[in-house]
């Protein structure tokens, strides 16, 4: 391991070829094992504010290495760490083993700090029952390897060591998890089921937004069909190929459908029946890291669901 030292602002350059025995390991993750930092966070840190480059260029910390590839830079100093506390934050338990949970988050829950949200989120929660996760993918949201909008309910999975974190980052990469979700959506669709195909990018004006943007944006698709329908709304069961930020919400708005209680993609109005956004994390499918076997999970509606779709039983179509 390399020892680097350095004055208080900055630590001293260095220079490395990945070796064979590092190909696909996350950037992170390889300086960990190879440096002798002050702390992991730094190290993220470090990357995050460009100062380790892989081939002269700035990447994410979660940057698959190759063979061959060249990583250069410093690890900066007086960097603030990203330590966030265990809180007895309650959710629900669907799955769990040595490697990994699977979970059902309660709507209204914030998944990682963040500006605004430094107590009480998932990740609080989960250092507090599974404190095993403070030492899994990076220490601001260790554990965590997708997410859900703090107002969308339902599974979750998440990792509980290091190679487990890393094979399920590249599960969701290759696209080989299965997510099914459950959407109320304003509006009766003219066909049973339709699929969406449509780029999403940043919004060139609302920057707090996404949107379908034929030029600079993501392949994205959806697929969606009708599992009831009331007057004025319908229950969608939805499955996503991919999965870009805010998906759902965006292409469903972007076809005249938007998720009932959206206020940021929908009516900008509050409306007394929809108490948030009505999207559910429904079903999750993958197969395990470790051993390869089949792991399927449900979350069942939360109350509030339940509530809507009970006001909504008189208006059936």
């Amino acid at each position: 391991m390399e020892q680097i030292e350095g004055n208080s602002d900055s630590l001293s350059l260095f220079s490395r070829i990945v070796p064979e025995s590092f190909h696909g390991v996350r950037l992170d993750h390889y300086l960990v094992h190879t440096i002798t930092a002050p702390s992991r966070s730094q190290i993220i840190a470090s990357i995050k504010a460009g100062a380790i480059k892989v081939n002269g260029a700035s990447v994410k910390a979660g940057y698959s290495l190759k063979s061959g590839d060249a990583v250069s830079g410093a690890i900066i100093g007086h960097v603030a760490e990203a330590s966030p506390e265990a809180q007895p934050v309650d959710f629900s338990v669907l799955y769990e083993d040595a490697d990994l949970l699977i979970i059902a988050k309660p709507p209204g829950l914030v998944v990682h700090p963040g500006s605004g949200n430094r107590d009480n989120t998932l990740i609080n929660g989960l250092l507090f029952h599974y404190g095993d996760v403070a030492e899994v993918g990076d220490p601001a949201r260790p554990g965590i390897v997708h997410r859900l909008d703090k107002d969308t309910s339902g599974v979750m999975v998440v990792a509980r060591t290091i190679g487990c974190h890393q094979k399920l980052v590249q599960l969701f990469k290759d696209r080989k998890v299965k997510k099914q979700y459950l959407a109320l959506v304003h509006g009766r669709p003219g066909s049973e089921r339709g699929r969406i195909v449509a780029p999403i990018g940043r919004h060139p004006v609302h920057r707090q937004k996404m949107a379908v943007r034929q030029t600079g944006g993501r392949y994205a698709a959806s697929n969606w069909q009708v599992r009831d329908c009331f007057d004025t709304c319908s229950l969608l069961e939805v499955h996503i190929e991919t999965g870009r930020t805010h998906q759902i919400r965006v292409h469903l708005a972007s076809i005249g459908h938007p998720v009932a209680g959206d206020r940021l993609y929908g009516p900008n109005r509050p409306n007394d029946l929809f108490p948030r956004q009505m999207l559910h994390a429904w079903k999750l499918q993958l197969n395990h890291p470790e051993n390869g076997e089949l792991l399927s999970a449900e979350a069942p509606l939360p109350p509030d669901f339940n509530e809507v779709l009970g006001r909504l039983e008189k208006t059936r179509c």
